[in-house]
């Protein structure tokens, strides 16, 4: 299965990205282009929307730690709506320390600045 990227940015330099389908090697790198537009835009929230994402493969982890590293420490990175799968294989790797996971969009606490 492919995978569907779409990219916005919300009020208060959120970036939000939305993952839909299966992150892989051959689909990691359009992925890391969103996140260097969140970048570049200065996005002080990174969200990422995976509810809807099957499976995240170790190319796809390695652009989450990407993410991280790219936006800098003082931006929070989210990921929202993980199915057990992903989540799981997140936090095989230790990511779950590095990222908010949440169930799904709390614009209360994702929009607090």
């Amino acid at each position: 299965m492919a995978l569907d990227i779409s990219f916005e940015m919300l009020d208060k330099s959120i970036a939000r990205i939305t993952l839909t389908g299966e992150l892989d090697a051959g689909t990691a790198s359009a992925f890391q282009k969103e996140v260097e537009k969140a970048a570049q835009q200065k996005a002080r929230r990174l969200v990422l929307v995976v509810t809807d994402l099957e499976y995240i493969a170790s190319a796809g982890l390695r652009v989450l730690v990407f993410a991280k590293q790219k936006m800098g420490p003082g931006v929070d990175v989210y990921v929202i709506g993980a199915q057990e799968q992903v989540m799981d294989t997140i936090r095989k790797t230790g990511l779950h320390n590095s990222v908010v996971a949440l169930p799904e969009y709390d614009a209360a606490v994702v929009e607090a600045f």
